[in-house]
């Protein structure tokens, strides 16, 4: 503890020198743990965003799951996925899936009961009743819409929380109706709260029978999501397989040629996300390590001046009875603690800076604990291994020499 003290003392005396020191420690620190916190925020983000599918459910859909801005106009000229080949999918997968449900979106939609009106941002959802279960959207109050009622194309809704609480501040909605283009609908179940997703509140959705749907707005107006869930985690993989096996023969897709639909998971996403920030992090930690190399140059340099200047001091030490190892760890602890100071403050400066950026686009604060740890560590290496020459050359003084040096 006293070695620290002393240190302490050393760093002190001399502010400005180690505060120029350090600042490279402190860029090199700070790049890491800012863009390991900003990747960190996305990843919990979209984990959370994904993660109403569960680990037992999965989409088929028109588009992938991520795409390239390039890669637009190639998957925008695939063929919609029909109400018809979602039926001929679910009878393939009797039996060897929990349940199969389809989904069609309209977006911008506005809502009106009596003289409350929404804003034109409402999204609109026809759906079979197996896509309430595969999607996680669970009844608060009320209940979701049963096959019958699919059958008969009921005119009936079921409310997303927010939507609920626009529309209805708090009253009951239950056997209530209300207008979307011109088309009355009762309603007969509000969902709970659901979690947000970069920002974007995901309860703002009304869901109605996709036969309602289609006799709203075409039957062939926007591509049918399938949603698809296994019995268990254990045959999960076994059940994509095959509905992908199954579907490929549906849509007469040539055996060689890549699937003309995608496969939206919990994983597919995921691996995604983490291939597009792998270069991120591969920049940002290319220029830590320059910062860090050129920030260990100048702990050297700076220790190195350091013994020179306390030579005598060094020289009184050792005629007292100071040991070599002594001297030598002292000046190894000088550099650590230099090291240190500078990626503790490059650790708190990085996490502001990361989870302003973060919170910018939606994400949720985050301390990525396991790049923190390394931060530290890479203080430490730093400090170790710029600073064993000057402690070394220090800890070899010899005592008489450095008694007469001026």
């Amino acid at each position: 503890m006293e070695i620290i003290l002393v240190a302490l003392r050393s760093l002190h005396a001399n502010k400005l020198r180690s505060l120029l020191t350090i600042l490279g420690i402190i860029v090199g620190i700070f790049s890491i743990i800012t863009i390991s916190t900003i990747v960190s925020m996305l990843q919990n983000s979209i984990e959370e965003g994904v993660s109403q599918l569960g680990q037992t459910t999965f989409q088929i859909q028109k588009y992938p799951a991520m795409m390239d801005r390039g890669d637009r106009a190639k998957f925008r000229n695939r063929k919609d996925i029909t109400y018809e080949q979602f039926t001929l999918l679910r009878e393939k997968l009797l039996g060897e899936a929990q349940a199969v449900g389809a989904e069609q979106w309209e977006w911008g939609k506005q809502f009106t009961f009596g003289n409350k009106q929404t804003n034109p941002n409402v999204q609109l959802v026809g759906c079979t009743p197996d896509a309430f279960p595969n999607n996680k959207w669970i009844a608060e109050y009320g209940r979701s819409f049963n096959t019958n009622e699919l059958d008969r194309n009921d005119k009936i809704i079921v409310l997303g929380k927010t939507l609920a609480e626009t529309l209805f501040e708090g009253d009951d909605p239950i056997g209530q109706e209300v207008k979307v283009d011109n088309r009355k609908l009762k309603v007969i179940g509000v969902l709970e709260k659901q979690a947000t997703s970069f920002g974007n509140d995901k309860d703002n959705f009304a869901a109605i029978p996709i036969t309602t749907f289609q006799g709203m707005y075409g039957k062939y107006s926007e591509s049918v999501n399938i949603t698809v869930s296994s019995f268990g985690k254990e045959d999960y993989d076994d059940v994509i397989e095959k509905a992908v096996g199954y579907f490929r023969t549906i849509r007469k897709v040539p055996a060689g040629e890549e699937d003309d639909f995608g496969i939206f998971s919990n994983e597919s996403v995921l691996n995604q996300i983490n291939s597009m920030t792998a270069g991120v992090k591969i920049g940002a930690y290319v220029i830590a390590l320059i910062a860090l190399l050129a920030a260990g140059i100048g702990i050297m340099n700076i220790m190195l001046v350091s013994v020179t200047e306390r030579t005598k001091e060094i020289g009184i030490r050792k005629a007292i009875g100071a040991k070599k190892l002594n001297i030598l760890v002292q000046f190894l602890i000088e550099a650590v603690v230099l090291s240190l100071l500078g990626g503790f403050v490059g650790i708190a400066i990085g996490l502001i800076v990361g989870n302003l950026a973060g919170s910018a686009i939606g994400g949720e604060f985050s301390i990525p604990l396991d790049w923190v740890a390394i931060g530290v560590l890479l203080c430490i290496i730093v400090g170790v291994g710029f600073g064993t020459y000057p402690a070394y050359k220090a800890s070899n003084l010899d005592p008489i020499d450095a008694l007469r040096y001026e």
